[in-house]
Formats: C-alpha cells, structure tokens, sequence
C-alpha cells in the first residue's frame, strides 16, 4: 500500500491581499505558535490594548524573543502619543521575524512616517485608525510615506464617537477608509472585528465588510478566520461569472461594445487575480 501523500501546506496569503488578520494577546506567547499554525492569512500580535501597562515590557520581550527564535508575523504597537512608542521601536526593530506594524490609533499622518522611519524601509506600517480625529484625516494617512494598509478600529472609534455598532451607523468611518485608501493608492482596508462566538454573525457582519469595499478583517479568536476568509474571497459564482465574461470578451476580439463592459472586465481580472491567490476554484462539470 503506498504511504499517505504528505498535507500541502497552505499557500502563503500576500499581506495586500490578507482577509483574516488575528490579533493575539502578547501576554500569552504559549498560543503565539497555535496563532501562526491557524488559518488567519496575518497573524498580529498584541502589545497594545491587550496588554495593561504594568506588563508592556514582559509582553514586548516576549514578542522580541518568539520573533528572533523562528517566528514570523506582525506586531500591534502602541500609539505614537504613548509612552510605550518608542520603547516598542526601539526593541522590535532588529527583530528577524518582524513581517510589519500596526500603529494602533493613528490619527496623523506624520505619525506613521515617524514609525517608518524609525524602524527602516523593510517595515510596512498598518494605519489602525480609530477615533474620529483618525477618520478625518484618512486621506492624509493613506498618502503618508509608508503606510502600508488602513484598518478600522471599530471598537475606540464607538467609544471615541459615542455612534452604535449598526450597519447605517458604521457606513460613513468605512467609507472614509475605502475612499482613503483608493486615493493613497493602497489596497483595500481592513474591517473591525466581530465580538462574540456567533459564526452566522460573524459571516453577516463579514458580508457588510465585503458590501463596503473593504477587503481584510480584525479577528479576535483562530476559529473566526476561516469563517472571514471564506467570506471575503470570490464565491465559486462570481469565478465562473468571470471566466465566462472573459471567454465572451476574447471571442468578440475584446472589442468593447458598450461603457459597462470595461468596469465588467476589471472585476472579473481582479476576481479571478483573488480567486489564484485564495485557491477557489471552479468545480468541473
């Protein structure tokens, strides 16, 4: 009998194209390596909120070390008002395993060029937003030298705003971000998260991120991020629509015929770029 092929290892999602992105508590490096084994498509580890201030510097090093000793992923840092700012610099800038940051509460866009600058041109810089000073100045951030990524921090923005987490109330931060992020050139921003343990939440409050434009999400547990990645990545419909607009399109010599046909063509490449990069395929008949 011959032996068992060997699991293929899952295809490395590219961070522009990133779905799912877990945030994991620094104070618990014991789950850091069940983190980076899940399927989030980005694992963050959390300096910031999830850590009280009289464990910043045991959670920094713990983050340092799992990132020197073969681990591989992204840190949320704190806000370059804190005083953690330049400590969390300081210690994650050498660090071989640091893939890129997320700045948590961005709020200008000089404050993400400070953050690249200190930490060198191989460190792309997450703008996490998440106050209304944040959303007024999206475009600003999303032009700033090195920001990689606009996120939404639905959770301080409510706080920050007093608004409701409901859809009508949340379209306008989100659509500053998928403007912002269109106008700096950047690739789609990436959602809040969904509190709770509700997966048919999470696939409706995914499904809003997706209407919006926005093309990631923050999760807070590994179980959330299959649910998020099947979400966000082209269904197995929109595949097919789009091999058959292009099979049309080539046919007719790829002459436009019409003005819908052009923004027609552009989704169905982006669809199919998405549909290679997530491996959704299309079941043979």
């Amino acid at each position: 009998m011959n032996a068992p092929l060997p699991a293929r290892a899952p295809r490395e999602i590219a961070p522009e194209l990133a779905r799912s992105w877990l945030l994991v508590a620094a104070t618990r490096p014991e789950t850091f390596d069940d983190a980076a084994a899940s399927a989030a498509d980005v694992v963050v580890l959390d300096i910031e909120d999830a850590v009280d201030a009289s464990r910043k510097d045991e959670a920094r090093q713990g983050v340092v070390d799992w990132l020197s000793g073969g681990g591989s992923g992204w840190v949320r840092i704190n806000d370059a008002t804190s005083e953690h700012w330049d400590a969390d610099l300081e210690a994650l800038r050498d660090a071989p395993g640091l893939r890129g940051v997320m700045l948590a509460k961005t709020e200008l866009g000089g404050q993400v060029m400070d953050t690249y600058n200190r930490l060198g041109a191989r460190v792309p810089v997450v703008a996490l937003v998440e106050s209304a000073m944040g959303i007024e100045n999206a475009t600003e951030i999303a032009r700033a030298k090195g920001v990689f990524r606009l996120a939404f921090g639905s959770g301080d923005f409510r706080r920050d705003t007093g608004m409701s987490a409901d859809r009508e109330a949340m379209a306008y931060p989100r659509a500053r971000l998928v403007i912002a992020s269109r106008c700096g050139e950047l690739p789609g921003p990436i959602d809040g998260p969904t509190v709770g343990s509700s997966h048919p939440l999470l696939r409706e409050q995914s499904a809003i991120t997706v209407s919006m434009g926005m093309t990631g999400k923050l999760c807070l547990s590994p179980d959330q991020t299959p649910v998020v990645n099947e979400v966000i990545s082209p269904t197995r419909t929109d595949v097919e629509w789009a091999h058959s607009f292009l099979e049309d399109f080539d046919a007719r010599g790829r002459i436009v015929r019409d003005g819908s046909d052009l923004p027609r063509l552009g989704r169905a490449r982006k669809i199919l770029q998405l549909a290679e990069a997530f491996e959704v395929h299309l079941v043979l008949r």
